[in-house]
């Protein structure tokens, strides 16, 4: 028998954030970086490197999140989700001064570095997504690519300890990405029901965004390590 469409089940927010994630998660080999860090296998110097180009990654996408939240100011759950992430950010630039003061770079470098084309994809999509897609679809994106970005971070954190003698000062940019997001978690459920109750919501159109996030986000590290 065919329900009638009002009882249809409600669609909820986890279910759909659940199933971005577990959809969209990338390859166990593809971040061939992480792997290397993991095993004690990369050279000291990339971690310069890596800081350098977050340096750019982390400022473009707080002007981003930003954006986003001003685009759902009449959405308020959404727009408390992109003011939550800016505000992350902010954090991030400061713990990442630790990784920057440890590599011993200095002002000069930092300010004359030239970013790699291959490591600047990630926030160019990023801003593309801010300008031009649905805050609600990229509330879902970025959620799947948070949980593995979330889970490099944790492995990084863990080898700088165990296999290149970093300080917990050093360590602090991935240690708090490593870290649980409650706040955060919620946050996004929050934004993503709203948007299905709303009708705002196109879990087909977050899912394209999410691919090439992914995609940009392996395309990241990779560039780092080469």
């Amino acid at each position: 028998m065919v329900r009638p469409a009002a009882y249809a089940p409600r669609q909820t927010a986890a279910a759909v954030l659940d199933d971005a994630v577990c959809s969209l998660a990338p390859h166990a080999d593809a971040n061939r970086l992480v792997q290397r860090i993991a095993a004690g296998r990369a050279p000291r110097s990339v971690f310069a490197t890596f800081a350098l180009e977050q340096h750019h990654v982390v400022t473009c996408d707080r002007l981003s999140f930003q954006h986003l939240a001003r685009r759902a100011d009449g959405d308020p759950p959404v727009a408390d989700f992109f003011d939550l992430l800016a505000q992350g950010e902010t954090l991030a630039l400061q713990r990442l001064a630790g990784l920057l003061d440890a590599c011993e770079l200095t002002e000069r470098e930092i300010t004359g570095y030239r970013p790699r084309p291959g490591c600047q994809a990630y926030p160019s999509y990023g801003a593309r997504l801010a300008l031009s897609a649905e805050p609600t679809d990229v509330v879902i994106a970025l959620a799947a690519n948070f949980a593995a970005w979330c889970g490099y971070c944790a492995v990084v954190d863990a080898a700088m300890r165990d296999h290149y003698a970093f300080s917990e000062a050093a360590r602090g940019f991935f240690a708090l990405f490593a870290e649980p997001a409650p706040e955060l978690d919620d946050t996004a459920r929050a934004a993503v029901q709203h948007g299905l109750d709303t009708g705002q919501t196109r879990p087909a159109a977050a899912h394209r965004y999410g691919r090439l996030l992914q995609a940009y986000e392996i395309m990241f590290w990779n560039s780092v390590g080469e």
